[in-house]
């Protein structure tokens, strides 16, 4: 008997992440200009049914506001600790799939948090509860000074959404029409603002 010679197939992974999906996620980690805004139009809508499913399955009742928190959470979960999460990406689902099991976690410990504390999902971002006594006043009020003592490390546009979102409390979503800037970028712009106060940056 004669060994066949006809070449043997080499059975490779299939490509499941969709090119022009690959494409605009390297172009985010290459941080190419508007590559993270056309991520934000693309996904978010996607982000906010996932959030709003795990809500529905839960049988919570997410006002948009909250809703909109939790995207931009979600998004803020791709970005940190130079966008860990977004590099992980291997390929081997497609993104949206492998976008929606990140904002399904982010969403679940959100709420799950939320239930723990006896709190809304919006609430958690500002530390305060539905009802203060005198010690949770008088704290917040010290963090109100802390905060204020703290803005001037920031520029100006750091410090007008710090101000809005952590002592007035807005949500990114109320932030976002106010002030104009795209929902995705709220989040990573805090987060930014945060570590300045922190003496991180």
């Amino acid at each position: 008997m004669t060994a066949s010679n006809s070449p043997q197939s080499t059975s490779q992974p299939a490509v499941v992440c969709a090119p022009d999906d690959q494409a605009l996620l390297e172009s985010c980690l290459a941080a190419k200009p508007g590559a993270w805004d056309e991520f934000v139009g693309r996904f978010a809508g996607l982000l906010a049914y996932v959030i709003e499913r795990v809500s529905s399955q839960r049988q919570l009742s997410l006002p948009s506001s909250d809703r909109d928190d939790l995207v931009a959470d979600v998004l803020v979960d791709l970005l940190k600790n130079d966008a860990a999460a977004l590099r992980a990406f291997a390929g081997k689902s497609s993104l949206p799939t492998y976008l929606t099991v990140i904002a399904r976690r982010v969403a679940v410990r959100s709420m799950v948090l939320a239930a723990n504390s006896n709190r809304k999902v919006g609430s958690l971002r500002d530390g305060t509860a539905p009802l203060m006594d005198g010690t949770q006043q008088h704290a917040r009020v010290e963090r109100h000074d802390e905060i204020e003592s703290l803005l001037g490390r920031l520029i100006p546009e750091e410090a007008r959404l710090v101000r809005l979102h952590h002592i007035e409390g807005k949500s990114y979503g109320e932030i976002s029409a106010l002030t104009g800037m795209p929902l995705g970028l709220i989040g990573p712009t805090l987060s930014r603002a945060n570590e300045k106060m922190r003496g991180q940056a």
